[in-house]
């Protein structure tokens, strides 16, 4: 019910905004606005305003909206009203009203950026975990325990890291766009001094991001103290004796950095039985812990079970403690140029991901559908008011930037239209927006459907 619930809302909330910005634009510039409606369909709700002409409504299906304007090119208009049509506007007027919706989306996101950044949000210290072994990570001498405190993509000015989220935001840029990262790492729990490193997210090749993705840079987590948290009963964790509170100091002969290290090493204790079957088994580990102070050799046999069709080595307990917490707040006018810089980044980011899936160089797995947004919205929902509107900025960028493409049937592809007639000194044939429609309908269903088999398989993988 939350999801359903948090989905209809961030719906509700994205395309009013939208559509208002077409609207409010409309009737600044002298247009007669007749209808303004969220959602398709029967309407389940109207009203008018005193003295207005236009018509609110909430229609059945609230997959989109629209405002209906005065147009000669849709009904005739009476003579005495005729300077009110909007085709009857001049260029200017006409493109405003038409980007008006993806900008409206564009500045909800800003705003909604801007409130999370001066209320603050509880985030994971960047300090680093121990890397994936042979990943980009480790090959740059990244050990685990190292405190973030300045990022720079090459050629750019450094920037203060001011949480793991923040940093993870930074490598998933870097790893899409093909751009080398330079990490200024500060002292560490262990003493070491403050250093620079360079992780070559270039050679990555990224085409999506994915789990894998993140374990191909080798940084998965923030550090966290390697503690056994809550033992599930009659798992493999219970029968090794294993108990909450128990620091792991040694796995075998490897000594144990943070809770992240200790996960991998007991995935890794699940070996192949050397049969053509695919079969693992389960090597037994020599752990050395300490509970209450006294150290304690116990004999760890992880246990085996399905994980999307794959067999994975667990003990039936929570590793690792949770990591350290910052809040990062800012004030009122750097909370909302950063809001601002978020919001442009992530636009840049939307744009060249889906350059390079026209041109073959990222996967269309990056597209999502309805199903996914829903999920999300959810999740997001049971997180907090924060992260929810985080996820409806995040939202309201990809509509903002999606409604901008060149696409007949999208406002971008108005503004195409505008463009050929400023250019031309003559609008678009009728011919010809025909075609382009009907172009431009095809290019969008067919998406939608790319988007809705993503979701699909997402939901049963």
């Amino acid at each position: 019910m939350l999801t359903l619930i948090a989905f209809l809302v961030a719906l509700g909330i994205l395309i009013a905004v939208h559509e208002y910005g077409h609207y409010r634009v409309a009737v600044a510039c002298g247009i007669k606005v007749l209808k303004f409606s969220i959602g398709f369909g029967k309407p389940i709700y109207t009203w008018r305003l005193k003295n207005k002409p236009t018509e609110f409504s909430i229609g059945m299906l609230p997959l989109g909206g629209y405002v209906k304007m005065l147009d000669e090119r849709e009904a005739p208009v009476d003579p005495a009203e005729r300077h009110l049509a909007f085709n009857t506007q001049p260029l200017k007027s006409r493109a405003a009203v038409v980007a008006a919706g993806p900008v409206a989306n564009l500045l909800l996101a800003v705003l909604l950026y801007s409130v999370v950044n001066w209320s603050g949000l509880q985030e994971p210290k960047a300090i680093l975990a121990s890397p994936v072994a042979g990943s980009l990570a480790e090959k740059a001498g990244l050990r685990g325990t190292e405190i973030v405190q300045e990022a720079a993509f090459e050629g750019e000015e450094r920037e203060t890291v001011r949480s793991f989220e923040d940093l993870r935001w930074r490598l998933t840029q870097g790893a899409l766009d093909g751009r080398d990262l330079e990490l200024v790492l500060g002292e560490d729990a262990s003493g070491a001094p403050s250093r620079t490193v360079l992780l070559p997210l270039s050679k990555l090749g990224a085409a999506e991001a994915d789990p894998q993705l993140f374990r191909k840079i080798g940084i998965l987590g923030p550090w966290t103290r390697p503690v056994i948290g809550e033992v599930m009963a009659g798992g493999a964790a219970a029968k090794s004796g294993l108990r909450a509170g128990d620091v792991v100091l040694h796995v075998g002969n490897t000594p144990i950095v943070d809770g992240q290290q200790l996960r991998e090493l007991i995935r890794a204790s699940a070996k192949p039985a050397g049969s053509a079957s695919g079969s693992v088994v389960m090597a037994p580990q020599q752990w050395q812990v300490l509970r209450a102070g006294q150290p304690l050799a116990l004999q760890v046999t992880p246990g085996l079970s399905q994980d999307k069709g794959v067999s994975v080595a667990r003990i039936g307990a929570y590793v690792g403690a949770p990591p350290e917490f910052v809040t990062v707040r800012y004030g009122p006018v750097e909370g909302l140029w950063q809001g601002a810089v978020r919001t442009w980044e992530v636009s840049l980011l939307t744009l060249r991901m889906m350059g390079k899936m026209v041109i073959g160089e990222a996967s269309l797995k990056n597209l999502s559908g309805p199903l996914t947004i829903a999920d999300y919205a959810g999740k997001s929902a049971s997180l907090g008011w924060n992260s929810y509107l985080l996820f409806l900025a995040l939202i309201s960028v990809s509509l903002g930037v999606l409604n901008l493409l060149p696409l007949p049937v999208l406002d971008g592809g108005h503004l195409m239209y505008y463009l050929w007639e400023w250019v031309t000194g003559h609008g678009v044939s009728d011919a010809w927006m025909d075609r382009l429609q009907r172009g431009g309908v095809a290019i969008l269903l067919g998406m939608m459907s790319i988007a809705l088999f993503n979701d699909v398989t997402r939901l049963f993988s």
